[in-house]
Parts: structure tokens; C-alpha cells; sequence
């Protein structure tokens, strides 16, 4: 069978039968287009934890359907409630940073709990699944809106001359639903005619930036420049970089960033050389119940992701894995770090854009008093 593409989306439902949902495996981008079937919440779970999906609005989104599956599932269980409850574990306990994850199992888990139909939980599940989606569709593009005005205002300072971005890990389409964050005001600026140029990190050790942001501009008929983590300061120092702007997998109620490792030190070389620092992120990925960024749980991954590596073998016509260090060498792996509120020049979200900081977030959403 023919596995339907959605050619702007990563994640969809197979239009025939709502029971399967597709996603692009990424750990093929850019070489392979491969594209997975979902049906069960054990398989929804495996995408999330290898990292088939990742990026934190994408993984809440995942993460919603697997839920949808949960409730299926249960129709075959003597005890309903508990396979949803141990689904939503299962779920949870696949990646420990990103705080999508965590607020769409439980956005789930609330709406279910309205009804004890067996039916009318399925169709909740599933309608509540998709509102993730088109919701995080629908924030992105917001994003773009709001961070366009940063790109807009140096390109007239510069008297319409390009303007160069910096970005750092994976924060568009691929990372999301739809537009991505980070890279949603640089599609709409270069939509609206702005010259842009991105330089785009590499993000070792699972390289996002050099396989998938790169895939992603070069779709998007975007320049942009490929570079290794440690030249963002080097062309800072040079005048280089106009601007710099990422995404997050959590932020807390202060304005602390946790994103992929490597985006502290990026902070920290555009404060050095007074270059805006810019985070893009729907609010979905606040974590309202911490105060500070030393609070969030860091992953660490295994140490094969930093010894090894993956690329495309262009004799062999596929891709391989090859080690990088002698063998039997040690190595850590912590999945990201955390940026001081202090170094982020704005947060950009789908209300608006704010000083990173409580009273500032508070400012875009006041319920959250």
C-alpha cells in the first residue's frame, strides 16, 4: 500500500481511516523520505523515545494521538480507565524535557474524563488529538507574524541589505506541525520579500541543524550556510550575524530556555558582541509550575549518539553508521541545556512577543496569575 505524503505537514491522518496516523521518520532527513504508520500507543511511544519525532510541539501532538490510541485500545480492556491511565505513563516516561509531551497527555487525559462512553471517549480523544494539531498549525504561523517584526527592523536599519540569522538546532516544520517557530518569521520575511540569509548549526551530536533545518531552507528556496557549532561565535565577533533566534523544549515561569545543548553558549557569544537573541516558542511549552530553569530534568542520552555517527554513504548508495572515537571511549550526552532569562533579548509567542521574565510572560497571559 501507498503510504500517503503530506507534503507541508509532519504529522496526519490517513484520509481514508481514522485509526492510522502517519509521520516522516526523521532519522532518515535529508537522504530518505520514510514515512511510519502509527496504530497503537506502544508504537506512538517508540517514535517519541528514538526520536523518529522530535521537537517539542511535535512530540505533544505525537504524543496526542498516541492518547487517541489509548482510548481505542481500551475497548478490548477489562478495566478501561486503568489502560488509559497506563498508557498516559508510557507516554510520559519517553522523553524528560520537553513539556508538550506532558501538557497534551494531560489535556487528554482532562477531556476524557467527561464522559464514561465508551464512544464518546474515542471521539473526544480524536477531536481533542487533532485541536493539538491544528492549534500548534495555527501558533506557529502567529509566531512568524510576531518575529518578523525583529527581522523587518534590522533589514531597514540595513537599508534592505540581506540579513543574517543565526539558528541552532532544528526549530522549523519538522520540529512542529506546520511553519515551524524559530523559522516561521524567516519564511515570512523571505515571503514578504526581506533578503535573509541563515546560518544554520550543524547540533551535534544528532546534527538537526546540518540535516533538517538545512532540508527544510533549501525546500523553502532560502539561502542559508551550514556551519559547526563553534564558528557562531567567530562570526558573531566578525559582524557577521544580525540576529539570532532558536526554539525550546521548555520555559519556565522566569524566562529560563531549555533547548538543545549547544544554545547557552550561543547566548552567551551574542550577549559578548550585543546580538539580539531571540526564542521562539508556543505556549504550550511553558512549564508554569517551575520557577526556574535549574528545575527542568535534562536528558541524557546515550553516549553512541556522541562516538558514532550517522550520514549517507554516497558509494554505497545508503546511509551507514561509522564510530568517531577509539573504541571503548567514554562520552556524555546531556540533550540540552539552559539559557539564562538574562541572555534572551525577547520571547516570541503566538500572543506576542515579551521580555523574558515572569512579569513579562504574565503580561501575554494573565490567567496565568
Amino acid at each position: 500500500m501507498n503510504k500517503p505524503l503530506n507534503t507541508k505537514r509532519s504529522i496526519w491522518i490517513d484520509p481514508q481511516k481514522s485509526e492510522v496516523v502517519y509521520i516522516i521518520d526523521q532519522r532518515h532527513l535529508p537522504h530518505k523520505t520514510i514515512i511510519a504508520e502509527l496504530k497503537s500507543v506502544t508504537q506512538t511511544a517508540r517514535v517519541i523515545k528514538e526520536m523518529w519525532v522530535r521537537g517539542a510541539p511535535l512530540i505533544g501532538a505525537t504524543a496526542g494521538y498516541g492518547m487517541y490510541f489509548a482510548a481505542l485500545e481500551a475497548r478490548n480492556q477489562t478495566n478501561p480507565i486503568l489502560h488509559i491511565q497506563h498508557s498516559a505513563e508510557q507516554l510520559r516516561n519517553t522523553r524528560p524535557t520537553a513539556v508538550d509531551l506532558h501538557w497534551a497527555i494531560d489535556r487528554q487525559l482532562a477531556a476524557m474524563q467527561k464522559t464514561s462512553n465508551e464512544g464518546e471517549r474515542i471521539e473526544i480523544a480524536f477531536n481533542t488529538a487533532r485541536q493539538i494539531v491544528e492549534e500548534s498549525v495555527d501558533s506557529c504561523r502567529r509566531i512568524g507574524e510576531h518575529g518578523l517584526a525583529f527581522i523587518k527592523s534590522i533589514s531597514q536599519k540595513k537599508a534592505g541589505e540581506v540579513v543574517n540569522i543565526l539558528t541552532h538546532c532544528n526549530a522549523g516544520r519538522m520540529a512542529c506541525v506546520e511553519w515551524g517557530t524559530a523559522t516561521s518569521p524567516i519564511y515570512q520575511a523571505h515571503e514578504a520579500g526581506i533578503p535573509v540569509h541563515v546560518y544554520v548549526d550543524e547540533t551535534r551530536p544528532r546534527n538537526q541543524g546540518a540535516r533538517i533545518t538545512a532540508w527544510e531552507l533549501k525546500e523553502a528556496n532560502i539561502p542559508y550556510t551550514v556551519i559547526v557549532d563553534n564558528v557562531g561565535g567567530h562570526l558573531m565577533q566578525h559582524g557577521m550575524v544580525d540576529m539570532c533566534i532558536v526554539g525550546s523544549d521548555r520555559t519556565t515561569r522566569n524566562g529560563d530556555v531549555a533547548n538543545k545543548i549547544g544554545t547557552y553558549l550561543k547566548a552567551l557569544a551574542a550577549d559578548a558582541n550585543d546580538i539580539p537573541f531571540y526564542v521562539a516558542l508556543p505556549s504550550s511549552t511553558i512549564d508554569w509550575q517551575l520557577a526556574q530553569g535549574v528545575d527542568i530534568p535534562i536528558e541524557e542520552r546515550h553516549a553512541a549518539e556522541v562516538t558514532h555517527i550517522y550520514g549517507w554513504s554516497e558509494e554505497l548508495n545508503d546511509m551507514i553508521k561509522v564510530r568517531l572515537t577509539p573504541a571503548q571511549t567514554a562520552a556524555k550526552n546531556y540533550g540540552f541545556d539552559v539559557t539564562p532569562a538574562a541572555l534572551v533579548s525577547a520571547l516570541i509567542t503566538e500572543r506576542g512577543c515579551c521580555e523574558a521574565s515572569e512579569e513579562g510572560l504574565l503580561g501575554l497571559f494573565p490567567e496565568r496569575h
